[in-house]
C-alpha cells in the first residue's frame, strides 16, 4: 500500500478518498431526488432530507481532509503527456469540483440555519451559522439548488474525460487512480 503518490499512480489515501467521495455524493443526490417519490410530511421523506443533510456535512468534513493529502502529495504525471490546453482545462475542472464540494454543502448548512431549523449531523446537533433570516435562506437554497444541477454536468464531464482518456487517448489518466492497479 502506497501511502504517497508514485509517478504512475496516486497514493492508496487519495485514491480512497476520491472512491468513497464518489460514493458519497452519489448517496447525497440519491437521497434529495429519491425523497420526492413520498408524500410530503411523511417519515421516509423527512429521514431522506435529515440523510442528505448529514452526508453533505460529510462531504465537507472528507473534502477538508482530501484537500489535506494533496497538499502533501505530488500528482502523478499523465503519460503520454497531453496537451498544454487540455492540462488548463483539467484544472479549471478540478478546481470546480473542490467548489462544490465545498460549496454545496456550506449553502446547505447556511439554509438551514436561515431557516431556523437543526443542523443534524449523526446525533449531534451542528450550530448555526447564520442567525434566522428567511431572505438568505431562501437565496441560499436557490443557489445550492442550481449547484445541484451544475454538480450532474462537471461529475458527467470528470467521468467523461477519464473515459475519453482511457478509451480514445489511451494515456495513465483514469490508471492512475483506480483502486486496483492494472499489469
Amino acid at each position: 500500500m502506497n501511502w504517497r503518490s508514485t509517478q504512475d499512480r496516486y497514493s492508496s489515501a487519495s485514491i480512497g478518498m476520491h472512491w468513497l467521495m464518489l460514493m458519497l455524493i452519489a448517496a447525497v443526490y440519491a437521497c434529495i431526488e429519491l425523497r420526492g417519490n413520498f408524500p410530503k410530511g411523511s417519515d421516509i421523506r423527512e429521514g431522506l432530507k435529515t440523510w442528505h443533510f448529514m452526508l453533505g456535512i460529510g462531504v465537507l468534513v472528507l473534502v477538508a481532509i482530501r484537500v489535506l493529502l494533496r497538499l502533501g502529495d505530488r500528482t502523478p504525471p499523465i503519460q503520454p503527456a497531453p496537451p498544454r490546453w487540455q492540462s488548463r482545462l483539467s484544472k479549471v475542472m478540478h478546481y470546480a469540483l473542490y467548489g462544490l464540494m465545498i460549496g454545496m454543502p456550506l449553502l446547505g448548512w447556511l439554509t438551514l440555519s436561515g431557516e431556523g431549523k437543526q443542523i443534524p449531523f449523526f446525533g449531534m446537533h451542528l450550530p448555526s451559522i447564520i442567525g434566522e433570516s428567511k431572505s438568505i435562506a431562501d437565496w441560499c437554497k436557490e443557489i445550492h439548488e442550481a449547484g445541484g444541477t451544475i454538480g450532474y454536468f462537471l461529475i458527467g464531464a470528470h467521468a467523461a474525460a477519464a473515459l475519453y482518456h482511457h478509451y480514445f487517448l489511451r494515456d495513465n489518466t483514469l490508471d492512475r487512480m483506480l483502486p486496483i492497479q492494472r499489469r
